[in-house]
């Protein structure tokens, strides 16, 4: 179950697609989009992170942090940024901590196969480091659109 607004976000220490390491503690003053997405270069995941590139700027003007993570390595990653010329870290999470600690591993199905997968899910964190917003029915196609509006802000 994804967690709620208002509690703390949980923090994590995980690498990215060029070996940097992120705390979400190094954020702390910042607003953060961290998503939550299945697997890289597929359909949905891929128009996702294209709108984010494509928009980075208005986020990045509004304070806001974009972080993507998923349960792919760092080498999948980097062969996922580089195809799509990505602006902003992909955490790797292979051992699957971060996405127990926020409630995104679940049952999936897909043509009447069932099983254990990342949802897709975005969690806004304040400044603070508390979740502020969760979205979970995500546009991949205008996500940084409603990460603005849902954080009430207009920018695209």
């Amino acid at each position: 179950m994804a967690l709620q607004p208002g509690t703390k976000a949980p923090d994590f220490s995980l690498q990215d697609q060029s070996g940097n390491t992120h705390n979400l503690s190094d954020y702390k003053g910042k607003k953060v989009a961290l998503y939550f997405y299945p697997k890289d270069d597929t359909p949905g995941c891929t128009a996702q992170a294209c709108n984010l590139r494509d928009n980075i700027g208005a986020l990045t003007d509004k304070s806001i942090v974009v972080l993507g993570a998923s349960t792919d390595d760092a080498a999948s990653h980097g062969k996922f940024e580089k195809k799509y010329d990505l602006n902003f870290p992909l955490l790797a999470d292979t051992e699957k901590t971060l996405v127990a600690d926020y409630g995104v591993w679940g049952e999936k199905n897909f043509m009447g196969k069932k099983y254990m997968g990342t949802n897709r899910v975005t969690y806004l964190i304040d400044e603070a480091g508390n979740i502020a917003h969760v979205i979970e029915k995500v546009d991949t196609k205008d996500h940084a659109r409603q990460i603005l509006d849902t954080w009430g802000m207009a920018g695209l």
